[in-house]
């Protein structure tokens, strides 16, 4: 169903805005510190063995880089290995690993090679995903795997808590029962690692089937790799009829159905960041806080 949207000269919907997208790096490194779904104390008592670990919320680029560091090779060495790797991906990945990397701690056999690990990895996705439940879930929602693992991997991104996985979930599949566009800064970020040089007047100008401003529904693939409780939030969303949400503070994401309510979160977002931001020579405030949610390019 179709529903009128905001102009896109107003806000953007999500909690992180242009910040997701400028510092996405800064980002990715933060999510390194998650603890990784499957690590167990005993990984971490066995002295002398290697191990692999991959932390939640990682993307393809990231673990393609630990994994060259953990066997010693060239920069791009793993990227390299994805055509005789032979993973087990559905069909709707295309050969895309991205949101298949499942993040554990694996252990480093002698003799491991990149195209081994990456495998691991994706057998574990596959072990966990085709459990029936994981399966009742997506059809529940109206997806299939693949859309619910690309649902959980811009859950991942966005959330600033796990409390807030369910509730970031419903706004997604909120959006897109209504015809919305998703308008996730996210997947933006995304869309910029993979063609930095595709960008117009402003990273809402991005041409890319990533850019969930100017395209409808889910990106063609997921954007990172979830951890389980951004697939459980996927699976199982908490129920409300939200459309927005931005963090004013952290811990303090505001969720609404109301676009006018919206607005004075975001109001108040830019006045608690913008009273704390170091002043500038010209008298201004510095980007990373004044426009976390822009001088806006789109709509929320």
């Amino acid at each position: 169903m179709q529903t009128n949207t905001p102009p896109r000269n107003t806000i953007r919907l999500t909690r992180r805005g242009r910040l997701v997208t400028l510092v996405a790096g800064a980002v990715a490194a933060g999510t390194a510190v998650a603890v990784p779904l499957l690590l167990l104390a005993g990984d971490r008592d066995q002295a002398g063995s290697a191990t692999l670990v991959i932390p939640e919320g990682w993307r393809a680029s990231q673990v393609y880089d630990a994994v060259d560091k953990a066997l010693r090779l060239p920069p791009g060495s793993t990227r390299k290995s994805l055509g005789k790797a032979a993973l087990k991906l559905p069909g709707e990945a295309e050969g895309n690993p991205e949101g298949y990397l499942f993040p554990a701690t694996y252990p480093i056999p002698e003799g491991a090679t990149p195209e081994s690990l990456l495998r691991t990895m994706v057998d574990t996705a596959n072990d966990k995903y085709g459990l029936a439940p994981v399966t009742a879930g997506a059809q529940r929602n109206a997806l299939n795997l693949h859309q619910a693992v690309t649902v959980a991997s811009i859950v991942q991104a966005e959330a600033d808590t796990k409390a807030d996985m369910g509730k970031i979930a419903r706004v997604i599949l909120n959006r897109l029962a209504r015809g919305m566009p998703l308008q996730m800064d996210s997947t933006v970020s995304y869309a910029l690692e993979h063609d930095p040089e595709g960008t117009g007047q402003g990273d809402g100008q991005v041409q890319s089937p990533y850019n969930s401003y100017q395209r409808m529904g889910l990106p063609p693939t997921p954007i990172d790799n979830p951890g389980g409780d951004a697939m459980r939030a996927a699976l199982n969303p908490a129920p409300g009829d939200w459309l927005y949400f931005v963090t004013v503070r952290p811990g303090d994401t505001r969720f609404t159905a109301d676009y006018d309510e919206h607005l004075r979160n975001v109001a108040e977002f830019h006045a608690v960041h913008q009273s704390a931001a170091p002043a500038q020579p010209d008298g201004g405030v510095p980007w990373s806080s004044s426009s976390a949610v822009p001088a806006p390019s789109s709509a929320g």
